[in-house]
């Protein structure tokens, strides 16, 4: 079959893989979609990082690695002892690995896994594929309705949901976004279907603004045109809860400045170094900041999974507005570059193997 493989720093290349044999516990699927993640654009410009240089301690596998863990596809084949996952089904994939063993993992917290790896950065296969195996419970089956493409948005969504379980937030809450990339923009959508009273968004880019808007955002301010943190405190006393998705010094510190004392602030963002913050605003405000890392993993994963994909079916979330972009395995180099480059009309590229 094809699929692109990672070699090495701007160095993909779609190739001829042999398929493997099924195992008993896993499942093989049709990969319908496999979305371009901010990740996978930081390891093609800046990698190997993720990607294992060294054999990985789960898969023992190193580059070259197939990419790609934003998945959906359809269920073909299913081994001998797999359960409730049935060849036919669309479904979703939860990519995180875990080994089980470690206090974490015994801790249920299989996400912050010692050993974590991830399906497309850790070996054993990747969604820019025409075929993908994984184990069952990283299969997660669609609602009747939702067609397995969307499949591919379900763990960018949940991503965003894990960020909200994380914080403070409660329905009634004002809440302050900075950053509307992809992520943002699934923050701000499951906001609005969480019961957020009141959401700004702070966007540089038009079109993302823009789109901020359409998915929930009651105010998109543009921070190049006026204060984000000055709008917010005309308006509020200091919203309750605060996420920053952007990842740069500036945002993380007009996150925690948006908040009112006793607020909430949420780093979602991967930072590629230090950032300060004056830690006076923590303590005389009481104010509370705190990181998220992905989603949850293991047989927790279902929990945010499920409400996800069951929002996808019933109208709550809509992921179809995060696609600007359909390309085919062949032209990945390309969807890469694009996502890198001056182009702001994209947000979330679909490859289609």
């Amino acid at each position: 079959m094809r699929a692109a493989r990672y070699h090495g720093n701007r160095d993909v290349r779609v190739e001829e893989v042999e398929r493997r044999s099924i195992g008993a516990d896993e499942v093989r699927l049709d990969v319908e979609a496999c979305g371009i993640c901010g990740s996978d654009l930081k390891e093609y410009v800046d990698g190997p990082r993720a990607i294992p240089t060294e054999p990985h301690p789960l898969t023992g596998e190193t580059l070259p690695v197939t990419m790609g863990h934003e998945i959906g596809g359809t269920v073909v084949d299913v081994g001998s002892a797999v359960e409730g996952v049935e060849p036919g089904m669309n479904v979703a994939v939860s990519p995180v690995m875990w080994c089980g063993e470690c206090r974490l993992c015994e801790s249920g917290n299989y996400h912050l896994c010692a050993d974590k790896g991830w399906v497309g950065f850790s070996g054993d296969g990747g969604g820019f594929a025409e075929e993908v195996i994984v184990s069952q419970e990283k299969a997660i089956p669609l609602p009747e309705g939702v067609p397995a493409e969307m499949g591919a948005l379900a763990e960018p969504f949940t991503v965003g949901l894990h960020a909200i379980h994380r914080s403070a937030f409660e329905a009634g809450d004002t809440a302050a976004v900075f950053g509307c990339g992809p992520i943002g923009l699934t923050i701000v959508q499951n906001l609005r279907a969480a019961g957020a009273q009141r959401i700004y968004a702070s966007e540089p880019q038009q079109m993302r603004r823009e789109i901020a808007g359409e998915c929930g955002a009651d105010v998109p301010i543009d921070p190049f045109d006026e204060d984000p943190v000055d709008r917010i405190l005309d308006e509020t006393d200091g919203v309750d809860v605060a996420f920053e998705v952007a990842g740069t010094e500036p945002t993380l510190n007009q996150a925690v400045s948006s908040t009112r004392p006793t607020g909430d602030i949420t780093v979602v963002s991967i930072f590629e170094g230090a950032a300060a913050i004056h830690p006076g605003q923590l303590v005389t405000g009481e104010r509370t900041i705190r990181g998220t890392a992905s989603r949850l993993s293991g047989p927790r994963s279902f929990e945010e999974f499920d409400a996800v994909v069951s929002q996808f079916a019933n109208g709550g979330l809509d992921p179809e507005s995060l696609v600007t972009s359909r390309i085919e395995l062949d032209d990945i180099d390309d969807g890469f570059e694009q996502l890198l480059g001056d182009d702001v009309s994209e947000i979330k590229i679909l490859v289609k193997p």
